[in-house]
């Protein structure tokens, strides 16, 4: 975003925050005071939209990547700790109505975040069961000198095992184009899908964090229900406070709404309605972000997946086409078809190294933030400074 945008508004924030000042009532105490809330708010402004224009500037290779994920998590804990200080500076300011209102709508807010967090910490999980199966083909097929029949049958009963807990369960024309695909395995084949099946609804009962009714979707409908931005005299009644905690209200359900899409997770759904005035600074890189990953979601190989994590889309993409290949392979192999299998097996290889590197960092923050939001009720802010009974 131009300078001149952030400047323009930081003005117009300045402007009705120092209308204050020309109160005859207001102390000098009071003037100081303002001042210093002046430079803490503009400087919060201006971290949430450095922050944000880093991360919808990514290139298409790093956006909803692991390593972006995790930055984008960090710039919210970073962004929810400045506003953590912001409010505790200002506790007299906080204790006042329409103030107090606000800010304690922003930490019910946070509190649905917390089964979000939850469920996303489950489809992490489900990530590591779907690497497992990568493995096992590593396993069969990495590193060996020479290939059996019982290497590659060992590999592709794992690929397709694979392929069907990645697909859609909605989407039945999928199902059937798998089926159809693997069509040589016969009873095989669907006692491997009966199998996993049977397996995943185990793994389920046991390590699931959240209700099977749960949705994800009507989660992040909840937190971002009812968000609009404060009106003038709001921003001036609170001392330009009311504009940070909007501030976190947006990021909070941005942050929320890109793990949802990026991570498999319970009746995901990508339909929350971004409407943010232009006048804020960081605006344009928070629409930018939405709109580049609604168009992540359009597009026609990522309409069906499991969640839009750029190392997902590289797991399904490199499974298919060593299926794929597998369905060709004739023993004895050629060495022509030798080397493109050792190829293809080698992709594999770097995308589990990349998600054995990048999820358990990434499950780390998911529970910082988890722990951050919990915290954030126990110091009593939510309460605004009086005891916390909860």
């Amino acid at each position: 975003m131009p300078a001149t945008d952030y400047q323009g508004s930081s003005a117009s924030l300045r402007h009705s925050i120092l209308s204050l000042r020309r109160d005859p009532v207001h102390s000098m105490d009071s003037q100081q005071s303002t001042s210093v809330l002046e430079l803490e708010l503009e400087a919060f402004q201006k971290q949430v939209t450095e922050r944000f224009l880093e991360l919808s500037s990514a290139g298409p290779d790093r956006l909803l990547s692991l390593a972006w994920i995790q930055k984008l998590l960090d710039s919210f804990l970073c962004c929810q700790e400045e506003f953590r200080v912001i409010l505790f500076n200002h506790k007299s300011l906080v204790h006042r109505p329409p103030l107090d209102r606000f800010v304690q709508d922003y930490f019910e807010r946070t509190v649905k975040g917390l089964d979000v967090c939850n469920a996303i910490r489950d489809g992490i999980e489900q990530i590591r069961e779907w690497k497992k199966l990568l493995e096992i083909v590593l396993c069969a097929l990495h590193n060996q000198r020479m290939f059996g029949e019982g290497q590659f049958r060992r590999a592709k009963k794992a690929l397709i095992d694979l392929s069907i807990s990645m697909l859609d369960e909605k989407d039945s024309n999928a199902s059937s184009a798998l089926a159809h695909r693997n069509r040589s395995f016969g009873r095989q084949q669907a006692s491997s899908r009966d199998q996993h099946h049977r397996n995943l609804g185990h793994f389920r009962s046991l390590s699931w964090s959240v209700s099977r009714s749960w949705s994800a979707a009507r989660q992040l409908q909840a937190i971002g229900n009812n968000l609009v931005a404060p009106r003038g005299n709001e921003v001036v009644a609170t001392n330009g406070i009311a504009v940070a905690v909007y501030t976190m209200n947006t990021i909070l359900l941005l942050v929320m709404w890109a793990l949802v899409a990026a991570i498999p997770c319970q009746d995901r759904g990508l339909q929350v309605h971004f409407s943010i005035p232009r006048q804020f600074p960081w605006a344009q890189p928070v629409v930018l972000l939405h709109e580049r990953i609604l168009e992540e979601s359009r597009k026609r190989d990522r309409r069906n997946a499991p969640g839009l994590l750029r190392e997902l889309y590289q797991m399904d993409k490199c499974a298919r086409v060593m299926g794929d290949l597998m369905d060709w392979v004739q023993f004895p192999l050629t060495e022509e078809k030798e080397g493109e299998v050792r190829q293809r097996v080698n992709e594999l290889a770097n995308v589990c190294e990349v998600l054995k590197e990048g999820l358990d960092p990434l499950e780390r923050q998911v529970r910082e933030v988890f722990h951050r939001i919990v915290h954030s009720r126990t110091e009593g802010l939510d309460s605004l400074g009086r005891p916390n009974h909860v």
